[in-house]
């Protein structure tokens, strides 16, 4: 077995670089020998940071120059109530957070749902995208090239899919901007979330392009994706999965559990989420739907960045008056973009592996698909209960106490 004193001295001799210590010992001593050069560089312990529960081989695929791993305490909220396209009946929902006081006001908003008979939630579209940019000499050369896709796409699809045995391209857009063309396409990547997939493929594709008309590739990815970056365009068309769960909550279940009217909630949601997001020029008009998916994306092994488009959500309460003069709650929240996937990437580490067998979603669905389907629709209701106790809490004016009482 090689000494990781021994790695540490070759590499402060310059005889190994950082990255290649793999290439010498077995993954754990690789790991273990970079602790060591940084607790000497910089006089510090990493004994926390060193005590992983998962062989560091199983993560080769997620992360290099690996020294141990981050620890985010995970809690459960639940069960979630779901009636969706996808996912039925009660669902344990997993999310690692360090906000105090977050799965106890899920877990509350959960309660109230669950009491009213439960949540709804459909997946309205799919399609993940990758939209290469390419140079012309100007806009006639631009209209040809536009042209060609329009009338090539089984063209494009069939090089696209070449590179994969999941994914399917479903639209190529072509955008034009002076003498750059972007295409943006859209693929179904099943239980894949697929930005690899997207890409690779996406690359097979521009190649023909640029074979079959005068556009030159300039960068396989252009930002009209647009990933992990806050974007119109993802909350018009939407990137990854677009979701929604909906609930219908007696008033008299909204003055019991919440100690507010839905007059209330519905007022507070316009001026908050509504009114006040657009003067705030918010491309989400939400009160926290990113607490819940991030949470929920470190559970589950997600790629955390994409949080960003995730939190384009649209929240909407609304006060119905009932044939006896009573109010219900109508409560909503939309997810434009929600990119997750129950294959690949992240889910694959154990600890995650272990959180989507909670869920019951580990690995592909039957058919293909359903499992990141089933996986959207959960989230999306446990947002709805995060956006229905914040809501809740604020038009009581108890958001305060509350986090008092929690101590945090």
């Amino acid at each position: 077995m090689t000494d990781p004193e021994d790695l540490v001295e070759r590499v402060r001799d310059g005889e190994l670089r950082l990255h290649e210590l793999e290439d010498h010992a077995d993954h754990d001593t690789a790991a273990e020998a970079r602790r060591l050069l940084l607790e000497r560089e910089t006089d510090t312990e990493l004994e926390a940071i060193g005590d992983y529960a998962f062989p560091a081989e199983a993560a080769e695929p997620n992360i290099e120059n690996m020294i141990g791993a981050a620890q985010v305490p995970m809690g459960v909220v639940g069960p979630v109530p779901v009636s969706g396209g996808a996912a039925t009946g009660d669902h344990y929902l997993p999310l690692a957070t360090t906000e105090g006081a977050l799965l106890a006001s899920v877990n509350r908003g959960l309660g109230v749902i669950r009491s009213a008979g439960g949540a709804d939630a459909r997946v309205t579209k799919n399609g993940m995208t990758r939209a290469p940019v390419f140079r012309v000499a100007g806009v006639a050369e631009a209209a040809e090239t536009v042209e060609w896709v329009n009338e090539n796409t089984e063209a494009l699809a069939e090089a696209a899919e070449s590179t994969t045995s999941h994914g399917e391209l479903i639209d190529v857009e072509p955008y034009v901007v002076g003498d750059s063309v972007y295409l943006r396409f859209a693929y179904d990547t099943k239980d894949a979330m697929g930005m690899n997939m997207a890409t690779i493929a996406t690359g097979e594709a521009c190649e023909i392009v640029e074979a079959e008309t005068p556009a030159d590739l300039v960068a396989l990815s252009g930002n009209l994706c647009s990933d992990k970056k806050p974007a119109a365009i993802n909350a018009v068309e939407g990137r990854g999965r677009s979701v929604t769960a909906d609930a219908v909550i007696p008033g008299e279940l909204v003055e019991e559990r919440l100690h507010t009217t839905p007059e209330a909630i519905a007022e507070a949601n316009t001026r908050k989420n509504l009114t006040g997001s657009a003067k705030a020029g918010s491309l989400g008009f939400n009160a926290h739907a990113a607490n819940v998916v991030a949470a929920a994306f470190l559970a589950t092994g997600q790629d955390e960045a994409q949080v960003v488009e995730a939190a384009n959500a649209i929240t909407t309460m609304d006060a119905r008056e009932r044939d006896d003069g009573t109010t219900d709650l109508y409560a909503s929240v939309s997810l434009a973009s929600l990119e997750v996937g129950t294959v690949g990437g992240g889910t694959k580490l154990p600890t995650q592996a272990e959180a989507l067998e909670v869920l019951g979603l580990r690995g592909g669905g039957d058919p293909p698909g359903s499992n990141a389907d089933a996986l959207a629709e959960i989230i999306a209701v446990g947002a709805l209960a995060g956006e229905l106790s914040l809501l809740g809490a604020l038009s009581s004016r108890h958001l305060a106490s509350a986090h008092e009482d929690l101590g945090r």
